[in-house]
């Protein structure tokens, strides 16, 4: 009497099913005809078309340079003007609220750290804001 099927026993370590799950032999010959086409054939193409393709595209991108729309990016920058002016002023008031805290105590030394950062928001405050007001031609 012949079974289908193999008796499955539990004292056995690995179970061996009637089909085969894995891949066929049949298949490895046409692995390796795909795997030397691909190596003689389609990487040289592509070695040699590279610097062609990325040469075009940059010429494109160059074409296009004098069809680029920047009315966005002044709006941008003047948000980036605003933020500097509100972050100078607030770096500027905390350091002097730092500084005079300090100096209200008796501790001048400690001060000096808080003079130097309302300096620093000053800076911010007005160099920032005016060197990205000369970037887009924007007026104070």
């Amino acid at each position: 009497m012949t079974r289908p099927y193999p008796i499955l026993r539990s004292d056995e370590g690995t179970v061996r099913l009637p089909i085969h799950l894995g891949s066929s032999h049949s298949v490895r010959p046409i692995r390796t005809a795909f795997r030397a086409i691909v190596k003689e054939r389609i990487l040289p193409a592509v070695r040699v078309l590279f610097p062609s393709l990325l040469v075009l595209s940059l010429t494109a991108v160059a074409h296009a340079q004098g069809t680029m729309d920047f009315s966005g990016a002044q709006t941008l920058m003047g948000t980036f003007k605003t933020f500097a002016m509100y972050a100078g002023a607030v770096i500027c008031l905390g350091g002097l609220i730092f500084a005079g805290i300090r100096m209200m105590s008796g501790r001048f030394q400690d001060a000096i750290p808080g003079l130097f950062g309302a300096l620093f928001g000053a800076g911010v405050l007005g160099w920032g804001a005016g060197w990205i007001g000369s970037l887009t031609g924007q007026s104070m």
